[in-house]
């Protein structure tokens, strides 16, 4: 299937709740009404159980529990209300793909986010934008199974979904990845540009003339996230390491070894995302 016929499939692309847009307007604001986000998050009963789900789930390790979307917007801080906000999105808009072991899929996104947020400190780039950026940068993926399952079928069937070359097949097979389509999806959910960009150029984020720093931190967090789905050993990941990326990122690959996450995410973690 082309991209754009993929795109304009009336199951690929699920639609954006109205209190999740609005929430994400209000937090894209330079000065975020907490009482507003709390409203809206209160506007929509499926949302607010997700929310209030993730808010008191292991991932955000709270001495408390949030009893209210209100608290857990004060409690958490935007930067984790826009993620608690995501989440509980996309675990409505996903509840079934065709294909997709969703637990591994977020679990494995979860991954990403958190490396990606690490790196972006080291290397000066907006924490809370890397953090979303890795969670939703394989949604093409799920978009790609539900709007054309039988192609999906026989590519999974040659190289699984999180193996370390599955981009690579898919631009051969289809001639464009699920970053492709993800970036699709962030652009038609207005996502900050800088999201849609890293997206955009995932695969390649210092090639020609772009240079997307971000693309780059998205880009080695997605393979270390993958290596550890693989159970690469120290041999293997010296041997994939993307050192090129890498290098312009002065990241060498004990550096990034460092920074791993102190809890690889578990299941509970995943409250928002699984029904």
């Amino acid at each position: 299937m082309e991209l754009q016929a993929l795109l304009d499939h009336p199951r690929a692309l699920p639609s954006i709740p109205e209190a999740v847009s609005g929430l994400m307007t209000e937090l894209d604001k330079d000065d975020p009404d907490l009482r507003r986000i709390g409203t809206l998050l209160a506007s929509d009963p499926a949302l607010t159980t997700r929310a209030l789900r993730l808010a008191n789930s292991s991932f955000f390790n709270l001495q408390r529990q949030v009893a209210s979307v209100q608290e857990a917007a004060s409690v958490l801080g935007l930067n984790h209300v826009r993620t608690m906000v995501m989440g509980a999105a996309l675990g409505g808009a996903f509840r079934k793909v065709q294909g997709v072991n969703l637990e591994q899929f977020w679990r494995y996104s979860l991954n990403v986010a958190k490396i990606a947020r690490t790196l972006a400190g080291v290397v000066k780039q907006d924490g809370g934008l890397a953090f979303t950026a890795g969670l939703v940068h394989a949604l093409g993926d799920l978009v790609m199974h539900m709007g054309m399952p039988d192609e999906m079928r026989r590519l999974d069937f040659s190289v699984p979904p999180l193996a370390l070359d599955r981009s690579q097949a898919e631009r051969s097979a289809l001639g464009y990845t699920y970053s492709d389509v993800s970036a699709a999806f962030a652009a038609k959910w207005n996502f900050p540009d800088a999201i849609v960009r890293s997206l955009q150029y995932l695969d390649a984020p210092f090639e020609g003339e772009h240079y997307e720093m971000l693309a780059g931190v998205l880009h080695i967090a997605v393979w270390r996230a993958r290596a550890q789905e693989v159970k690469l050993d120290a041999n293997g990941l010296a041997a994939t390491y993307p050192d090129m990326v890498g290098l312009v990122m002065g990241l060498d690959l004990d550096t990034l070894l460092e920074k791993d996450p102190d809890e690889w995410t578990s299941k509970g973690d995943l409250g928002a995302f699984l029904d």
